[in-house]
């Protein structure tokens, strides 16, 4: 089968790399959205114009996907040529539909849409069956609403720097209501329904440190890069935080 992704030699550089995300986009809308979906509902999802939405479903079915439906109609993704077919037992499927679920929790959007729409790729590869047990899931995820605090940092730029393993710079107001600015060497986020933390290496205390999220004021990202020893520090801080819990645990309780 031709890839669906292949630029003609004319479209090459970032004209090509955007015919190809665009395609994919597209792609992950149909996965996700009920069907049938319209083009009017599917060019706002992708951000672009119906004219262009209906060159890239042409593009699509040219590249072997089949996609039923016609203008005025709704469109609906039948068979996905470009996912091997997967296959899960009926509680691993609840228990996936649980967790993406939950990540709306979280207060993260970008996390949010990422793991719905790696939901959508694994229920179109799964057999007929399957895919109507996961329509049909039994469990539901629900938490009463509880008040978060509110990030007004970027969390991409933040995810970036974790990843890349690069320094960042920030602004951090405490629970005293005093501010600082530091220099951190990001290892990674923690997650809670209650808030987000940051864990890195702050340089201005020289150690390990747990930052809560709304609580930095500004982020730009530094120079420093600490690669490739990420993973590391964050064993060690693992192995440090395990410590002390254990020898907290384990002190005698006082007289009575």
């Amino acid at each position: 089968m031709r890839s669906i992704y292949a630029g003609h030699p004319d479209n090459i550089g970032q004209q090509g790399m955007a015919r190809s995300d665009r395609l994919m986009r597209l792609l992950e809308a149909l996965r996700r959205l009920p069907k049938p979906v319209t083009a009017l509902r599917l060019a706002a999802e992708t951000e672009i114009s119906v004219r262009q939405l209906y060159r890239d479903i042409a593009t699509l079915r040219a590249g072997g996907v089949l996609i039923d439906g016609t203008a005025g109609f709704g469109y609906t993704l039948t068979e996905d040529p470009t996912l091997p077919p997967q296959s899960f037992s009926r509680l691993e499927i609840e228990a996936l539909l649980l967790g993406v679920a939950s990540l709306g929790d979280l207060g993260d959007e970008a996390l949010s849409v990422a793991g719905r729409n790696a939901l959508a790729r694994i229920i179109a590869s799964l057999p007929d069956r399957q895919a109507r047990q996961a329509a049909h899931a039994t469990m539901r995820s629900w938490r009463p609403p509880a008040p978060r605090a509110i990030v007004s940092i970027d969390l991409e730029l933040l995810r970036a720097a974790c990843w890349d393993e690069f320094s960042v710079h920030i602004s951090y107001r405490d629970a005293r209501d005093q501010r600082t600015d530091r220099e951190i060497l990001p290892l990674g986020m923690s997650y809670s329904p209650q808030t987000l933390m940051l864990v890195g290496w702050c340089r201005l205390r020289n150690g390990y440190r747990t930052f809560e999220v709304p609580r930095i004021e500004r982020l730009e990202r530094g120079d420093t890069s600490f690669r490739p020893r990420r993973v590391q520090m964050l064993r060690d801080y693992v192995t440090l935080r395990t410590a002390e819990w254990e020898r907290r645990t384990q002190q005698p309780l006082p007289d009575r």
